[in-house]
């Protein structure tokens, strides 16, 4: 049985693809706002980015527990830091 591919715009897998890079953004985030799970949100970080960076970012994010809720402390309950800007349009918005 084929899996339904997800149609993303351009806007949505450049959110993506920073809210994969943001330590603080579990991937229960993106599953909850695109439908992603973590291997789909792996195969289009290694189909957007280049290989260099793609092997950065895998790098950074295996075994860290703050993108795997499961492992994260029971305190935070929210999908980004208290101390990051606002972001609207995939713009960081000026203050």
């Amino acid at each position: 049985m084929k899996k339904k591919k997800l149609e993303l715009s351009e806007e949505q897998i450049d959110r993506v693809i920073e809210m994969a890079w943001e330590d603080r953004t579990p991937f229960d985030a993106i599953v909850l706002q695109f439908g992603l799970k973590e291997q789909d949100v792996i195969q289009l970080m290694r189909r957007e980015m280049k290989p260099s960076s793609f092997k950065m970012w895998r790098a950074r994010v295996q075994g860290r527990s703050t993108k795997h809720s499961k492992s994260s402390s029971e305190d935070v309950k929210r999908f980004r830091c208290s101390r990051q800007r606002t972001i609207s349009n995939n713009k960081v918005s000026k203050r």
